[in-house]
């Protein structure tokens, strides 16, 4: 399993409360629409199998069919609070908006159909200078929200190693702890924070520590240093020859990469000059479908996101 989850940054330093089971379903609507080279629109009625549910967070079947029954109904109440800054006056703003305008469950079939809102939309796609991206196998075996959010949290850091320091109250907010919740600080770090990092150092790819910060006798935040396990960021692509990457590329992938290929800048030598960047994705669409160059543009592929299904 390699599915790429992508969240512009603006998202993942947004507040929201999620359990788990609705932070997993939104994880795959987004993996799952990018792994089909389909992706996501305003307009795009998801679709998130209970099967996928099942073989991704190891659950039974009819645990699946009633958490994601379940989630249907519960998400569509979910906000997310996100901040940015007023083009016009250089201002810090926020906005509350919900995750889904619209979403419905099939209970013969266990199948969660959703549409995220307008405004998540380009949270989730946006592929600008701000963004996330990890893979859904590194949360898959984690039973906390709170480790799922600190794990995206910490990894927007991960060519630094460190964080800066999270403000308490607000870090509280990212991690969905809600203000009734876990007010001292032994109860919050006993059943939130230090349960969260528990599960992220036994079971991602990273492993991580943290320093707390005070003003006088008072906690005020939180810093974090975490370092990558050995070994575990080449095991996504490495293990396998692009000969077996070739054989499980879908006609969807292949068109959804051609496009990415194509504004490559390393791609130019490829390039026939005058043709505009449709008429060379077009191009490099059929180039991928022959084994030899397939190996060839292979490199490209990988530095594009390019993972197996």
């Amino acid at each position: 399993m390699s599915e790429l989850i992508v969240k512009d940054n603006a998202l993942i330093q947004a507040s929201y409360t999620l359990d788990t089971v609705e932070q997993r379903l939104i994880l795959l609507a987004i993996a799952e629409a990018r792994q089909t080279g389909h992706g996501i629109t305003e307009n795009s009625l998801l679709e998130v199998h209970a099967s996928s549910y099942i073989n991704t967070f190891n659950v039974e079947k009819h645990t699946a069919y009633k958490v994601l029954r379940d989630a249907s109904k519960s998400l569509f109440d979910r906000y997310v609070t996100y901040h940015d800054v007023n083009p016009k006056t250089g201002k810090d703003r926020s906005f509350h908006c919900r995750w889904v305008d619209k979403i419905g469950y099939e209970p013969q079939s266990g199948i969660v159909f959703l549409r995220f809102t307008q405004d998540i939309v380009p949270l989730i796609t946006r592929l600008e200078e701000n963004f996330t991206k990890y893979e859904l196998e590194q949360v898959s075996l984690l039973t906390s929200s709170y480790a799922i959010r600190l794990y995206e949290l910490l990894i927007q850091w991960r060519s630094a190693g460190k964080t800066p320091i999270f403000d308490l109250a607000l870090f509280r907010q990212q991690l969905g702890v809600e203000t009734h919740q876990y007010k001292t600080m032994s109860n919050f770090k006993t059943y939130v924070l230090d349960f969260a990092l528990n599960q992220i150092n036994e079971l991602t790819d990273i492993t991580a520590k943290y320093e707390q910060h005070k003003k006088g006798r008072t906690i005020s935040g939180f810093s974090f240093t975490f370092k990558q396990k050995k070994g575990a960021s080449v095991k996504v692509t490495h293990t396998k020859n692009p000969s077996y990457f070739f054989s499980k590329m879908t006609d969807p992938q292949r068109h959804l990469f051609a496009n990415k290929l194509a504004e490559l800048p390393e791609m130019g030598s490829y390039s026939q000059g005058t043709e505009s960047y449709s008429q060379f994705a077009i191009r490099i669409s059929e180039m991928l479908k022959d084994a030899k160059k397939f190996e060839e543009l292979f490199p490209y592929l990988q530095k594009v996101g390019f993972q197996s299904a």
